[in-house]
């Protein structure tokens, strides 16, 4: 099943269809309805297995986020990962209850089940379907998937016991519970990854077992905090974050197992959970899930966020397209499972329903990713950028890191610097180095006079700081030079240049500004402090598009020029 979920994987990538769809298309197709015939009915296998497969994904997502991520991300996240849980549960339930005519507390335990966004699927799908977000969309729907399993698996396990018993439901209690498992997942999660940071920089081992090592702490994290009765998902996370964002000389190389460790977990978790259901039972209530789906995907998502991110800085388009990527995934699919194992009523009726509705988000929503990302205009186009990377010095301080990258030229005639031809290799690097001219495989002698072609690689000593500036003069062919030119603008300013300068260039009227105004402060003042790279305002008859951030600060900005 793996095997052949793998090579169909490079058709379904032509035709735009999400590649999670394929593991669980596979998986039905090998069930006792399908092909393969095969009987399988086991809930605990498969939620045993779901739960440690989507510990390893939520490893690896944290290792691939970026803690600057959080300066725009952070608080909008959260707000999405509690309060947008809440709301969607809420208003999915009273709907689900009210179309399946069963009692509302069935219909919350469903919209519990269906109410937070998949880690898995929001991952795979935003780092494999060839658009670029800007930061703040892409860090808060990255950091929201990853945040919201605690508060959903709460719901879904409070809502379970209420139907268990007779008890009446202790508001009280539950937000002990919330509080308990933030807080302990969090601290944890925080502390173990310093932990295993700290281990890694100190225990030699064989290159392969670094990942494997990662993988097995996250997993005993993600065990003992469950079991003192925080959320290991939450933990996990955040040991991955800790990791990812901590310097360490194997990261390259630890980067690329963990990679092909989350693409496993992901194809046995789907391939399991595809096995496990019987596709003819879905059509018994057909007609319900698909209304269920729709009204999850067109009312109850776009209302909790837009009502969580109305204090935070985001224009609509982005409201719409975070709203549009609540992907559903294996997470409802494995929450549907709770019911199941405490043998609840109506329990067969909530996982039929639920694997309905991540069927048709997967279809509808994972497969139109990047074409609402162009149509509701909000794709930055990617910055130039290394194929390979080594750390050689890591230290906390990036000024004092020192790493080895691969660059690969893109446009015949590009020219090496001779500010960097003339360095040579002493004790302190301040400036770029180049280390080696690869063509054809074969080493290059390089002088000022060489010039380079499509394919050339070039390896060069650089301090991380440098590495976008330099990946400036290799990365662009004329294609990408055109869509940057295009989106940021044919001309590059300083933020801090003076807007009355601007201004009389470009016939702009003086009208209302001061002075000491400048292009930064002017971006500032019309969107907001939380700025991130691809930002832009009118002015005039020019467009002004934030093109390089340093932190909280705006150090560069692409002009172009409109129609009046």
């Amino acid at each position: 099943m793996l095997l052949v979920s793998i090579l169909a994987s490079s058709f379904t990538v032509r035709v735009g269809l999400p590649l999670l769809l394929v593991f669980l298309g596979i998986g039905m197709l090998a069930g006792e309805d399908g092909v393969g015939r095969l009987d399988f009915d086991n809930p605990n296998l498969a939620f045993f297995v779901g739960n440690l497969a989507l510990a390893v994904i939520l490893l690896d997502g944290g290792m691939q986020t970026k803690t600057s991520t959080f300066r725009v991300a952070l608080w909008p996240s959260l707000s999405l990962a509690t309060l947008g849980v809440v709301l969607t549960t809420a208003s999915v339930g009273t709907f689900a209850a009210w179309l399946l005519d069963v009692k509302l507390i069935y219909g919350l335990l469903l919209g519990a089940i269906v109410g937070s966004t998949d880690a898995a699927a929001v991952f795979s799908l935003l780092r494999n379907s060839g658009v670029k977000l800007n930061e703040r969309v892409g860090g808060t729907l990255e950091i929201e998937s990853g945040a919201n399993d605690p508060m959903a698996i709460l719901l879904v396990v409070m809502l379970t016991g209420l139907l268990q018993s007779s008890e009446p439901l202790s508001v009280l209690a539950f937000l002990g519970q919330m509080v308990q498992q933030f807080a302990i997942g969090g601290v944890l999660g925080v502390l173990g990854g310093k932990l295993l940071l700290m281990v890694l920089r100190r225990v030699p081992l064989i290159e392969g077992l670094y990942a494997l090592l990662i993988i097995a702490f996250g997993l005993a994290m993600f065990s003992g905090v469950n079991i003192i009765g925080g959320s290991g998902f939450l933990a996990v996370y955040l040991v991955g974050l800790t990791v990812g964002n901590g310097r360490i000389k194997q990261q390259e190389a630890i980067s690329q197992v963990m990679d092909g460790l989350a693409w496993l977990a992901q194809a046995g978790m789907f391939l399991l959970l595809g096995l496990l259901v019987t596709p003819s039972s879905l059509l018994t209530h057909g007609w319900q899930a698909v209304a269920i789906a729709a009204f999850l995907i067109f009312v109850a998502r776009p209302v909790a966020v837009i009502l969580c991110l109305l204090p935070f800085d985001f224009r609509w388009p982005e409201r719409f397209y975070i709203s549009w990527v609540g992907l559903r995934g294996a997470v409802p699919i494995v929450l549907a499972l709770y019911p199941v194992i405490a043998g609840l009523s109506n329990s067969e009726l909530l996982f039929e329903i639920t694997f309905t509705v991540v069927l048709i988000s997967l279809l509808l929503q994972g497969s139109t990713v990047p074409q609402v990302a162009r149509w509701l205009k909000i794709e930055v186009p990617p910055a130039p950028a290394p194929t390979t990377s080594f750390s050689l010095i890591s230290d906390a301080n990036a000024n004092h890191s020192l790493e080895l990258y691969e660059f690969l030229v893109q446009a015949d005639g590009v020219r090496i610097p001779s500010t960097i031809l003339q360095n040579v290799p002493s004790e302190t690097v301040s400036t770029p180095q180049l280390v080696s001219l690869v063509r054809n495989q074969q080493p290059m002698v390089v002088d000022a006079q060489t010039e380079l072609k499509s394919c050339d690689r070039i390896w060069m000593l650089l301090h991380p700081g440098d590495v976008n500036d330099v990946a400036q003069i290799f990365s662009q062919k004329a294609s990408s030079s055109f869509l940057l030119q295009n989106f940021f603008g044919e001309f590059a300013i300083r933020g801090d240049a003076s807007l009355i300068d601007l201004a009389k260039v470009y016939g702009v009227p003086l009208d209302g500004i001061d002075e000491s105004d400048t292009a930064a402060e002017l971006l500032q003042r019309q969107l907001g402090k939380h700025l991130v790279v691809g930002d832009r305002v009118r002015f005039g008859n020019i467009r002004l598009t934030i093109r390089q951030m340093n932190g909280g600060e705006i150090e560069v900005i692409g002009l172009k020029l409109q129609d009046k």
